[in-house]
């Protein structure tokens, strides 16, 4: 069966991904805030795996299907990253807040179009370079190491979407020899086995309340990824990607409204160098992919 491409209504996805995630950002905040990040990125991954294993019992094949790799080395490693970015990320946003570690983040893209070049020896001309450099002015002006006494904790989001970054070129990778299916499948269960050894020794008790805050942040994080994958499903990836940098705007907006946060004037002229820098990267390569069908 051909894959559609209705962009419209890929767009609408996007969005509507964004912002689920941005409400899943915004419970994970809260729930780090007063409980283990370990712990809540553990119980948030079962959900996770849970959901992974009923797509793969609905595919042809089932589970035995989905999990056969080429590589589970590397696929094991991919599941284990993307746990381990997911916590520094949480803890970013409880040093930081929302607005500061999201604007930080959103420089991802970039990093995946500079490593792309040495990791994957995919092709980087000299005009996404100069956008990389600017992305990169835009998160020097975020981090301001300059002025006065710099604060280490301003890295962490640096850290999570460099890891992040890696995270998706090794997905491009291991797409060399799996399926996407597959793919799928070990992110869920590796990081799931790999958050249950480490966030089990960090249990807490925790309130009535804040059990229904974990309900819903385990529904968005499946309700964000099934929405994604209809996303890429309906369109193509180069024409949705740029709305995903509505995620920061979603996450803004709750970071400000109910966690009282500000936004500072150097977190957003850096974001906005970010996220143009980062429209043109995507503008390049959607270039470059039609130039290559043409030929």
């Amino acid at each position: 069966m051909s894959q559609s491409n209705n962009i419209p209504l890929g767009i609408g996805l996007m969005i509507a991904t964004t912002f689920v995630f941005a409400v899943q950002d915004g419970l994970s905040r809260h729930l780090a805030g007063e409980y283990n990040v370990l712990m809540v990125v553990m119980i948030r991954y079962w959900f996770f795996a849970a959901f992974v294993v009923a797509i793969a019992r609905r595919n042809a094949g089932g589970i035995r299907a989905a999990a056969q790799t080429h590589q589970p080395v590397l696929q094991a490693f991919r599941g284990v990253l993307l746990a381990a970015e997911i916590c520094v990320m949480v803890a970013a946003f409880t040093v930081l807040g929302l607005v500061e570690s999201l604007a930080v983040f959103t420089c991802y893209p970039l990093l995946v179009a500079a490593l792309s070049g040495p990791v994957l020896g995919e092709s980087v001309g000299w005009r996404r370079w100069l956008a990389i450099g600017a992305g990169f002015v835009g998160v020097i002006i975020i981090l301001q190491p300059g002025m006065g006494v710099f604060d280490p904790a301003a890295v962490i989001p640096l850290v999570s979407a460099s890891l992040f970054a890696i995270y998706g070129l090794l997905t491009r990778y291991a797409a060399r020899l799996d399926t996407t299916a597959t793919s799928f499948f070990w992110t869920g269960t590796a990081g799931a086995v790999a958050m249950t050894l480490v966030g089990l020794w960090f249990w807490e008790p925790m309130t009535g309340t804040d059990w229904i805050y974990m309900m819903f942040l385990c529904v968005t994080g499946v309700t964000g990824h099934w929405l994604l994958i209809r996303c890429y499903e309906v369109a193509e990836a180069s024409a949705v990607q740029p709305f995903a940098y509505f995620q920061l705007a979603f996450g803004a907006i709750i970071g400000i409204s109910v966690f009282g946060e500000t936004i500072r004037t150097n977190v957003a002229i850096g974001a906005a160098i970010i996220i143009a820098a980062g429209l043109f990267t995507f503008w390049r390569e959607r270039l470059q992919g039609r130039a290559n069908e043409l030929l």
